[in-house]
């Protein structure tokens, strides 16, 4: 028996050298690349992009604002309208990410992560054009009329027979990276913030949450489309004037922590109590790496929403997409760290001789993830309203709810997509029952090991997309151009 623990051991100190390898460029926990390879490469095709596009997501991000108000009165083609194709992106982009991930890269590489997220966010814009735009060129309608896209489409379209087997890796990272990150690390979140506000076991939650997003995604995509464009925008909105309300409050500190930003982003230097703090190149390996799983930018996850808007431009639905990535780290990921640098309160950190020391901020505390952002808010509106929760613990708890709810209703949706594709039709409604008992069975599961698989299924989701990305790059600009038919056609 022990030789089969130790073998277990080995096992997952396997994957998790190898999640870390890729996306913190560690090895045992020793640093043996200064930068990771999913950063080097995320960051160099959206660099890539962004100057093809002669900075197109830069200068057209004011016509992209204005076009969430606009209806497309020509377009007849499509499941659901533009915005709900959006909302849809956007209620699997808007997850943990923006809140424990924030968290978690502050604590990684300091105040300065944040700036290296904004930075990630500007090139983000550039790939969620692309996979915007190549969603809507190449997408296809199935027999029974209703249609589909993503990568695995615009790679068997766009590039031709010679190319499918790209497409087929794309699903099935897909595949596995919505069992892991979209479905069970969602659900065990869900159960905690629900147990943490009721006291009821986890599995209770996770019944609750398995029957509402079952009765969401039995309608399939138009169901998920209506429910999207009510709940997101609703809970963005809400979440942001929270953090607003919060920073008002605090508006003293509001200066000095844009300052810690952009300092700690290029020097590195150790923060004030307890925090040891971390050089440049943390922070930069933090924020980008956080800011990537945050908004999916190049992920390939939400051209398969964008995919079924009902358009026939292509550049108009790549300038939604690229709002979805603005949205989710330029306003949402920056009010969430905006508000655990400014929010003053007495946070526990203990010292290297063992004595605990209050700290005026949350982040040089010894809290982690989740909790640093709760106990952020807790501090920010400390008056009680259940038991002992806060008015503001409560406002991260419900926030994380609607977050990760509607997480699991997109990427219910996208796993659906890539099983289809590889296994046909049929087992659209199979999967649908199988996500939602999945559901449960990860709301009471150890999920620390899951979430290292679903670091490694993110980047074998990504890097098929990626080089498709690259490939069709010519096809990128001349869309963005007005070209809405560049492009070979391939069968």
């Amino acid at each position: 028996m022990p030789e089969q623990e130790s073998a277990v051991e080995k096992f997952y100190g396997g994957v998790a050298n190898v999640s870390d390898l890729i996306w913190g460029g560690s090895w045992n926990g020793e640093v043996v690349l200064p930068l990771p390879p999913m950063v080097v490469v995320l960051l160099g095709v959206g660099l890539w992009l962004m100057i093809g596009l002669k900075f197109y997501p830069l200068r057209k991000l004011g016509a992209a604002f204005v076009g969430l108000f606009e209806r497309d009165k020509d377009a007849k083609s499509g499941e659901i309208s533009p915005f709900a194709a959006l909302s849809t992106a956007l209620s699997g982009q808007v997850g943990t990410g923006n809140l424990a991930g924030v968290a978690t890269a502050i604590t990684l590489g300091g105040p300065g992560a944040l700036f290296w997220m904004w930075i990630t966010a500007l090139f983000g814009m550039a790939l969620a054009f692309a996979e915007g735009a190549l969603a809507i060129r190449y997408r296809e309608r199935r027999p029974d009329g209703h249609y589909q896209g993503g990568p695995m489409y615009y790679i068997r379209h766009g590039l031709g027979k010679k190319w499918r087997w790209l497409g087929v890796l794309f699903c099935i990272g897909a595949l596995l990276s919505s069992v892991a990150t979209g479905n069970m690390i969602q659900a065990n979140s869900f159960a905690d913030s629900v147990h943490g506000l009721t006291g009821w076991p986890d599995w209770v939650a996770g019944v609750i949450a398995a029957v509402g997003v079952f009765a969401v995604i039995i309608g399939g995509i138009k169901s998920i489309g209506r429910v999207a464009e009510t709940i997101v925008p609703f809970m963005a909105i809400a979440y942001v004037v929270m953090a607003v309300l919060a920073l008002l409050l605090n508006v003293s500190e509001v200066p000095a922590a844009f300052a810690t930003i952009f300092e700690s982003a290029f020097s590195g230097q150790a923060a004030t109590g307890g925090f040891l703090g971390a050089g440049m190149i943390m922070a930069v390996r933090a924020g980008v790496a956080r800011g990537l799983f945050s908004n999916e930018a190049g992920q390939g996850s939400t051209p398969i929403a964008h995919a079924v808007a009902q358009t026939d431009d292509p550049a108009r639905q790549g300038r939604f997409a690229m709002m979805g990535t603005f949205i989710d780290t330029l306003v949402i990921c920056t009010a969430t760290g905006l508000v655990m640098l400014t929010v003053q309160g007495a946070f526990p950190h203990t010292g290297p001789d063992g004595v605990q020391v209050m700290q005026e901020h949350v982040w040089t505390s010894d809290l982690r993830g989740f909790a640093m952002t709760q106990a952020a808010y807790d501090a920010a509106f400390p008056i009680k309203v259940l038991g002992d929760v806060s008015i503001g613990a409560l406002i991260a708890s419900v926030a994380l709810l609607l977050f990760v709810f509607t997480t699991l209703i997109s990427w219910g949706y996208y796993g659906e997509r890539a099983t289809t594709y590889l296994f046909g039709q049929k087992l659209a409604i199979p999967f649908r029952l199988i996500w939602v008992m999945m559901i449960f069975v990860g709301s009471f599961q150890e999920i620390e090991f899951i979430w290292r698989l679903g670091d490694i299924f993110n980047a074998a989701m990504a890097l098929p997309n990626l080089i498709a990305l690259v490939a069709l790059s010519g096809v990128v600009f001349a869309l963005a151009k007005g070209d809405k038919k560049a492009g070979p056609d391939h069968e």
